[in-house]
């Protein structure tokens, strides 16, 4: 199984979206699961995974069983020299039984073991890295999975629950704060 996650924030609060599939061509998923995860640390450059790590754990608990490979957005490292990014850290956290695949929009200053991948028309290309899986074969499954844009399909839909989720948790907390006024 794989399982694509995204996290979207409002301060202390973050919505997480996990879309699972069997395989990397899939155009639709086997299961899409939200969670809102409240108290969330603060942002702090650099120091991200302090916060999202928990988030991601969290979605990724409640699957039915771990997946093999866990496709997040960002980076695995953060600089040459290995430096951890969200990716290692959560590969750690899974003590290595679950590969894990960074995919990023932006080029980080100082990565060298990222691969670009050209997708659909784009000229621009997305920045893949890994821990558990080699750089090249990252990359490689990344330019087979289903969709003719520059994000492939199933980790384009991860994002788009995660944003709607945080917004019915924001109406829903904003009325209710309304309602107490």
């Amino acid at each position: 199984m794989i399982a694509a996650l995204d996290a979207q924030y409002d301060d202390d609060t973050a919505a997480v979206a996990c879309v699972n599939f069997g395989d990397r061509r899939d155009a639709v998923p086997s299961t899409e699961a939200t969670r809102i995860v409240q108290n969330v640390a603060p942002y702090v450059p650099v120091g991200f995974r302090r916060r999202e790590l928990p988030c991601i754990r969290a979605a990724l608990d409640e699957l039915d069983r771990q997946p093999d490979v866990i496709v997040v957005d960002g980076y695995v490292d953060l600089d040459a020299e290995g430096k951890k990014g969200l990716g290692a850290h959560l590969h750690e956290s899974y003590d290595g039984k679950a590969a894990v695949v960074g995919v990023a929009k932006t080029e980080f200053r100082d990565i060298d073991q990222c691969e670009q991948v050209l997708l659909g028309q784009s000229a621009k290309p997305l920045f893949v890295a890994s821990e558990g899986i080699s750089p090249r074969d990252a990359a490689r499954a990344i330019e087979s999975m289903h969709g003719d844009h520059r994000t492939p399909t199933l980790l384009k839909r991860v994002d788009r629950p995660c944003r709607e989720t945080l917004e019915d948790w924001q109406r829903q907390n904003s009325a209710t704060r309304a309602g107490d006024s």
